[in-house]
Formats: structure tokens, sequence, C-alpha cells
């Protein structure tokens, strides 16, 4: 098998801390849905998911039906898997087949499923989505009525897994009143459920920054995301913990990601002479440099062209001159004994200094999900101690 330009490493003992403490967060009794949408926010569904099985954990999110199947095709068989996003009308009897768990969120999608399950001999299982104030998708109140006798009508062809919502921002506290109003009338909707007599299997409304700052929303299940993966959903929740336990800081989550590549060839450059295209970086004074073998096209933002950093023997080299396509140069004129198939970190660490996804984000006006739901599906991942 060929080379890649990069790699990406994930690291099982981090993942495992990860997992211990949103456990010892959201509290026992509550399952921990892993949401794997985005290729697992960039760390790659195919490696991720094992990953987390031998965490222990026992059911994942997705938004797709092409998720899904990427996610059913290396999970344990009692697994379970739950697409949040879309599911075309072509899919559901895939879907049905395989115990894939889905999303209902408007009225003429049921009496399809319905149709299938009974086709195939095989019950559905759905989870009704409410709307509550983000007003993307969901069902009204009256909606929901109309979907919960359905459900009741065809009990034996309906497995109704699940009752959930989706917090509008809860990342950020200045939306608070959005968010109990959201969590205030989610109760309507379960009050709605057992007036029919109708009742999900469990409840589950809260992402990652509720499950960490909102224990109210827990309930059943909750859909952690960005936090598995060793982000703080925002510095509002990071804080609210901080204070709610009476810490200065916290290491409890912890990144599972490094990226890294090699030294593709070593040059130097004489004083006044201009490093990649145009004009945009000119040596003031002799230089050595490293090529790197990957750029904006392989997930590396052309946004840190004279302003990021990379690591080589333990020591940052900071980039020179503009990110190409698939090339980009490092000033090296300050570590010794840099020749080609040296070693590169793009995120992570490195002897004694790290880069962190921060550094990518802080400069190119990227969230941490966006930076890392954009690197290449192409990449190797691969599972580390």
């Amino acid at each position: 098998m060929v080379s890649h330009s990069s790699r990406i490493e994930l690291s099982q003992s981090a993942l495992k801390a990860n997992i211990n403490f949103l456990r010892k967060k959201v509290g026992d009794g509550v399952r921990i849905s892993c949401v794997v949408k985005a290729n697992a926010y960039g760390h790659g569904i195919s490696s991720y998911v094992p990953m987390a099985e031998k965490c222990g954990i026992d059911h994942f999110s997705v938004a797709s039906s092409f998720e899904a199947e990427e996610a059913l095709e290396v999970c344990r068989p009692d697994t379970r898997i739950m697409i949040m996003g879309i599911l075309y009308d072509a899919d559901i009897p895939w879907a049905v087949e395989n115990g894939i768990e889905f999303y209902v969120f408007n009225v003429a999608r049921l009496p399809l499923v319905i149709n299938v399950a009974k086709k195939l001999g095989i019950p559905a299982r759905i989870h009704l989505e409410a709307e509550t104030g983000a007003n993307r998708t969901g069902l009204t109140l009256k909606e929901m009525g109309k979907c919960l006798t359905m459900v009741k009508k065809h009990s034996e062809h309906i497995e109704f897994e699940g009752l959930c919502t989706h917090f509008a921002g809860a990342e950020t506290f200045a939306n608070d009143f959005k968010i109990q109003k959201q969590y205030t009338l989610f109760q309507d909707f379960y009050a709605l459920c057992k007036k029919r007599k109708v009742m999900p299997k469990m409840r589950h409304l809260a992402s990652s920054a509720a499950a960490l700052s909102f224990a109210k929303s827990r309930y059943e299940m909750v859909r952690v995301g960005v936090a598995q993966y060793g982000f703080w959903p925002s510095p509002d929740v990071y804080y609210h913990h901080l204070t709610s336990n009476g810490k200065n800081s916290e290491k409890g989550l912890r990144r599972i990601f490094s990226w890294k590549t090699d030294v593709m060839d070593v040059r130097k450059v004489h004083e006044g002479e201009f490093i990649g295209y145009g004009t945009a970086y000119q040596a003031t004074r002799d230089m050595t440099i490293a090529v790197l073998p990957l750029g904006y096209s392989n997930g590396y933002p052309r946004g840190l062209s004279n302003r990021g950093h990379v690591l080589i023997k333990g020591k940052k080299a900071p980039i020179t001159g503009l990110i190409n396509m698939n090339l980009f140069m490092v000033d090296i004129s300050h570590i010794p004994g840099v020749h080609p198939g040296e070693e590169v970190v793009l995120i992570g660490r490195q002897g004694n200094n790290s880069i962190g996804v921060a550094s990518f984000t802080q400069t190119t006006q990227l969230v941490n999900q966006e930076m890392m739901s954009r690197l290449p599906q192409a990449i190797p991942r691969k599972s580390v101690r």
C-alpha cells in the first residue's frame, strides 16, 4: 500500500479518559450516544467507532444513511446506530432491515415507514423529533399528536425508541433564556405522550454543552459530540464546570488527535529571494527551509500562510510564504540536522512543545468542529495507545 502525504493518529488512552470523565459527569443510568457525524468530526468513522466500543459505547449518532452504513460496517452486532438527519425514502428499507434508528421530523414520513415495516415484517426503530425553537427540523405539538396516533395504531410495526429535540446554542450562556424555553416546551411534548399513552423508551435532547452544564436535560440519553474528542464546547461550559466543582483548572478532557507528515525536501534560500508563489515572503537573511507535502487540498488552512507553524525536532518552525494546494514551506534555519523524511507534527505534541487545534481556529476564524471535519477522508487514521 502506497503512502499518503500525511497521517492521523488517535489515542485510545485519551479517548478512554474522555469517556470515563463524561460518564462520571452525566451520572449512572444515562446512556452516551457518541455523535460521529462529519466523519467522526474528522477523526474517521471506521477508525473511531471500534475505539469507542472498546470504551463501552454501544450507541452512535450520525447525520445520514451514508454515515450509518460506514458505522455499520465496523461496529459490533449489538451496537445501535441512529440517523439524526437525512434518510431518503429509497433508503428506508435498508435502515429498517439493519435495525438502524432514525428521526421522524415530519408527518408525511411516518406512513411510508409503517408501510415498509409491514412489507418487511420488521419493526422500524424511530425517534420522534420535537420542534422546540431551533426551527430547522421537528414536529409541532399538533403534528406530534398525529404521529402518536399512528404509532399507537401500528405499534406492532413501530418501535418508539425516543422522543428528542435539539438545543439551539446551549454552549453559549447568553442563549440561556432560549434554552430554558426549549426545555419547558419539551415537557409539553412528553406530557402529550403520557396523555396519549404512547411512551418513548427514552428522552434525549442534551448535546455536549447541555450534558456538561445543564443537568436537568440529561434524561435517559445524551448525544455527545465535540466533548468526546477532547474539546470543551465553549469557554462558558468550561468555566461553569470549574466554578460548580470549585476548581481552578480541569484536565478531564484530552485531545485524542495528532496529525503528522514528513519533510519532503530541504533547501537553501539566499537573502532577498522570494519563497513560494508571488511575493508573499521575501527572505531577510540566508535561510534553510523545509518543504512539506500537503496544503489546503489536504485540509491545511490557507489562512495560516505566513502565520502558522509546525513542530520539527520538538521546535516550532514558522510557515514561510503562501500555503499551496499540496505544498508549503517552513523556516528551519534554527533547527540543525533536519533531513528529508524527518517527522513533522501539524497538530499534536513533539518534545516539550505542542500545537492544538486552537492554533488553527484562532488564526483562521474556523471553529474546532469546522476545522476538524474539513480534513479529507483519504488521510489514513489509526489507533495508537
